[in-house]
């Protein structure tokens, strides 16, 4: 047998995601390109790995038995290559975030620039709902988590990093009578919140409880970008971060409506265990986080102060 490690990275990955288009996507390579190796991989072996039926993959138990072994190869690789870094004087290792699905929107500008520097360090972001960020944070799971509320049941250290500014909005065709929407007119509104338990969602329903309007729930959804395409197309309307809207109020499809008390300003931070025995990873990047998220703030986001 004569596979290599690039072989075995391409049968894990369509092992964990049970697709070859899902493992291209993941591994930056063209279908074909994965299709080939993937052939090639079987080649070497007289039991089928895997099984085609009505178009889908599914591993067989010999192959999922090549894929533990596969994992495990390269898990060792990686150890090999990291120890190599760390004796070159170089940080290397795996660093690994949860995040909220808004802050996609905003931690890659914070970390970018930490990355690039570092070519020994593999990151792992996880972009998910509130309540799985704070699973994963309290299970140790992850080194950070950035989330714009703080968890109260867990004792974490923090960065504040900018601000959250949430708005009414709504789709292109909506015309507001007067300078401002009133709450009499608030309350006609069909709305779409997030998901229980999001801190997009408790904004906005503080907000409505504070100044006792009465309004009526249209759809609940569970991404802010799956929300955002709900309000393009006319579903409703939403209280929104303006992170993530720019380019749909930009061109029209969006449009932010002027209400009393909002925006509502809350703060984007990096959290972690204050219990956490920290890598050298974690270390370094709350150091450059820390010294360059001003010069971020400034090139990357000055844009918001314009609303």
């Amino acid at each position: 047998m004569n596979y290599t490690l690039h072989q075995l990275e391409i049968f894990l990955t369509v092992a964990q995601l049970k697709s070859v288009t899902k493992a291209s996507e993941a591994l930056y390579l063209s279908q074909p390109a994965v299709s080939i190796q993937l052939k090639k991989f079987q080649e070497q072996f007289q039991v089928p790995l895997f099984e085609i039926v009505s178009r889908r993959i599914y591993i067989t138990e010999f192959g999922e038995e090549i894929a533990m072994a596969a994992k495990k190869i390269l898990n060792e690789v990686n150890a090999i290559n990291y120890k190599a870094l760390s004796y070159q004087g170089e940080l290397a290792g795996k660093l690994k975030i949860a995040i909220v699905s808004t802050a996609k929107y905003v931690m890659p500008y914070f970390i970018s620039q930490f990355i690039t520097n570092n070519r020994g360090i593999d990151l792992i972001m996880d972009v998910t709902n509130k309540a799985e960020v704070i699973k994963a944070l309290e299970n140790n799971e992850v080194d950070f988590a950035m989330v714009s509320t703080i968890p109260k049941k867990l004792k974490v250290n923090r960065i504040e990093l900018m601000q959250n500014r949430l708005y009414m909005i709504g789709n292109k065709d909506y015309k507001l009578k007067g300078k401002q929407l009133s709450y009499s007119e608030f309350q006609k509104l069909p709305l779409i919140y997030r998901e229980q338990g999001s801190a997009t969602r408790l904004a906005m329903e503080q907000f409505i409880e504070s100044r006792k309007i009465s309004t009526y729930k249209k759809m609940e959804l569970t991404s802010n970008e799956a929300l955002k395409q709900a309000v393009i197309s006319g579903l409703g309307f939403s209280i929104m971060p303006l992170i993530g809207n720019k380019n749909a109020i930009g061109n029209g499809d969006l449009q932010i409506i002027p209400v009393a008390g909002l925006p509502i300003v809350t703060n984007w931070n990096l959290i972690w265990l204050s219990s956490k025995n920290l890598s050298n990873i974690a270390k370094e990047m709350i150091i450059h986080i820390t010294e360059n998220k001003t010069s971020v703030i400034n090139k990357y986001f000055s844009w918001l102060d314009n609303y």
